[in-house]
C-alpha cells in the first residue's frame, strides 16, 4: 500500500512539473484560445440576405399611370429634354399618334421608335403594360382610348372619319400648308368634288402633290380614307 501510494504521489508530482511547460510550449486552454478568437474578429460582419421576392401580382400588371411614372416620364413628361417625343397633355403633338391607333402604337412602343428603345427602355415589361402606358398618356391629350384588360387582346382602335381628320387632315387643310386646299376654299373643294368620290379616294390613297399617301397614316384601310374624304366634303358643303 505504501508503494502504491509512492507511486501515486510521483505521477502527480510530474504532472504539476509538466502542465506549466505544455503551457510555453503553445497549448492553451479553449477558454483562452476563444478569448484570442473574439479579440481578432473582424469590426463589422457580411450577412448575406436573399432579396425579398416580388409582390405577387405586380410584375406585368401595371397600371398606365405606374408605367408612366416609372419610365416613360423621363421622356414624355412636359419639360423632358427629349424633343421628339410627344410630351403628357399635348393635344397638338399626340394628335397624329392617336390617328394610327392603339395597337400600332403599340406595336411601335415595342419595337422601338426614333429615340425610344424598344418598350421605352423597361425590358420587363410586357404588352399588356406598354398598352396601358399609351392609353394613359394618349388619353390625357385628347385621345379616347379604352384601356386593355388582363388577359385580353388589344384590339385594333376604332377611328371615326372626324378622329382621322383631326389626327392628319386639319394640319393641312385648315390652313392651307403645303398647297393643301383649305377648308374655306369652296372653289378648291367643289373642283376636286367634281371628280368623283372615288377618283379621289384613290388619288388619296397613293398620295397627290405634297401630300403623302393615305395622307401620312400608312396603316389607314381604303374604307377608312374614303369615309374621310366624304366627312370633309360635307364639312366643307360640297358633298354630293
Amino acid at each position: 500500500m505504501l508503494h502504491m501510494n509512492s507511486r501515486l504521489l510521483a505521477v502527480a508530482s510530474a504532472i504539476a512539473i509538466f502542465a506549466p511547460a505544455a503551457v510555453a510550449m503553445g497549448s492553451k486552454p479553449a477558454e483562452d484560445e476563444d478569448a484570442v478568437t473574439a479579440r481578432i474578429a473582424p469590426v463589422a460582419k457580411l450577412n448575406v440576405v436573399a432579396p425579398e421576392p416580388a409582390k405577387a401580382g405586380t410584375t406585368g400588371n401595371r397600371s398606365g399611370e405606374e408605367m408612366y411614372n416609372a419610365v416613360c416620364h423621363v421622356c414624355h413628361a412636359p419639360g423632358s429634354p427629349v424633343p421628339t417625343s410627344p410630351k403628357f397633355g399635348d393635344k397638338a403633338m399626340w394628335a397624329p399618334r392617336i390617328g394610327v391607333g392603339l395597337d400600332v402604337l403599340t406595336k411601335n412602343a415595342i419595337a422601338g421608335k426614333n429615340a425610344m428603345p424598344p418598350k421605352g427602355g423597361a425590358a420587363d415589361a410586357s404588352e399588356l403594360e406598354i398598352a396601358r402606358a399609351i392609353v394613359y398618356m394618349a388619353d390625357h391629350s385628347g385621345a379616347n382610348f379604352k384601356e386593355p384588360t388582363a388577359g385580353g387582346k388589344i384590339a385594333s382602335s376604332e377611328r371615326s372619319p372626324e378622329d382621322i381628320a383631326k389626327a392628319a387632315c386639319f394640319k393641312c387643310h385648315e390652313n392651307g400648308e403645303k398647297g393643301a386646299p383649305k377648308l374655306s376654299d369652296m372653289a378648291a373643294w367643289t373642283q376636286r368634288a367634281s371628280t368623283g368620290l372615288d377618283a379621289l379616294t384613290k388619288s388619296v390613297i397613293r398620295g397627290h402633290g405634297n401630300m403623302p399617301a393615305r395622307g401620312g397614316l400608312a396603316d389607314l384601310t381604303d374604307g377608312e380614307v374614303k369615309a374621310t374624304i366624304a366627312y370633309l366634303m360635307k364639312r366643307v358643303g360640297t358633298a354630293q
